[in-house]
């Protein structure tokens, strides 16, 4: 009867152990004036003349001076963080997608995204359209891209 007991209770622990390890570095939920800690942007929420093209970060679109527009789409809040994508749109053609805002938080974000973010970008462009690829490994910020991509397709009347 002793056995069964001990036996149980290493059970029950390693179990009580296994369910509280934390399966992510990036941790935190508290809020910041800026949004949620952990999620960092690649571009500025301000105005701005980027290649020609005068962008704005407020989601609305801009003319710029060489017959191109850009829109922003709309912020697409993941469980990482916030990803948010601007399109530039030349003849009615989309001729460049960035990510804007994207979870670089930590280390191991960074390294996904670096890798996964050109990917997107190409795939955007290429078909013209937010039915791109999920990039393998980055499955949550490949879903917040084509959420905020369609968007601003939306926008753009794409």
């Amino acid at each position: 009867m002793r056995r069964i007991v001990i036996a149980l209770a290493g059970t029950v622990t390693a179990l009580v152990m296994l369910f509280s390890w934390p399966s992510s570095t990036n941790r935190s939920a508290s809020s910041t004036a800026g949004g949620t800690s952990g999620t960092g942007t690649t571009g500025g929420t301000g105005s701005g003349t980027t290649s020609g093209t005068t962008t704005s970060g407020s989601g609305t679109a801009s003319s710029g001076t060489a017959g191109s527009t850009t829109y922003d789409g709309a912020v697409a809040s993941t469980r990482w963080g916030d990803v948010q994508v601007r399109i530039t749109v030349a003849n009615g053609k989309v001729t460049a997608s960035e990510a804007i805002a994207y979870p670089n938080g930590n280390g191991h974000d960074q390294q996904i995204n670096a890798y996964a973010i050109p990917i997107l970008n190409q795939e955007a462009v290429a078909t013209q359209s937010s039915k791109i690829s999920m990039v393998s490994g980055a499955t949550i910020t490949s879903g917040g891209y084509v959420q905020s991509l369609q968007s601003a397709l939306d926008k753009a009347g794409i």
